[in-house]
């Protein structure tokens, strides 16, 4: 069974930390925050940011990387950077599959990255420019290993309510 782990490598915007709280609510995967934050968990954007999904979530905070380390030794973690060689589409992900991603200023640390180049991938955008929102970029990582094991767990189907402006009535097409 598949299971999408999102770490988070002291991020500093909550309202990024609250999108992806809202993803993983929303998509099962449990969510990892490794210190310093660079808000109080009880920020009130946080908390707008991922609505009111915070008790849908598997969410574990870590005292810092080695903290993360010790707790997860068996995680093959692949990191996301701009500088990474390998693309992120390319990867067959485990269905334990960790994924981190660095704070917003200054992306994963040199070391880590320099350490792992086999698992360090990345999205594939324009030159000279920095980088993708934080949340956006976990959002695409997260929908493609969804994506490879045909969206497991994942609701699929939808339903479109029309309203009859003729006589006020409600339809439901599934």
């Amino acid at each position: 069974m598949l299971h999408i782990n999102i770490i988070l490598h002291e991020p500093e915007i909550p309202q990024n930390t609250g999108n992806i709280a809202r993803t993983c609510a929303a998509t099962g995967a449990s969510l990892h925050l490794i210190r310093p934050l660079g808000f109080e968990i009880d920020n009130a954007k946080l908390k707008r940011a991922g609505l009111d999904y915070w008790d849908k979530l598997d969410i574990r905070y870590y005292d810092g990387i080695e903290d993360f380390y010790q707790k997860n030794p068996d995680a093959k973690v692949y990191y996301f950077t701009t500088k990474a060689r390998h693309t992120y589409s390319d990867v067959e992900y485990p269905n334990e599959a960790w994924i981190m991603f660095g704070k917003e200023t200054k992306g994963l640390p040199e070391e880590l990255l320099y350490n792992n180049p086999d698992t360090c991938v990345r999205i594939p955008m324009r030159d000279k420019l920095r980088s993708l929102n934080l949340s956006n970029a976990v959002a695409i990582a997260t929908y493609e290993i969804l994506r490879q094991y045909n969206f497991e767990g994942l609701r699929e189907d939808g339903e479109l309510t029309c309203y009859s402006w003729d006589n006020n009535e409600k339809d439901t097409f599934k």
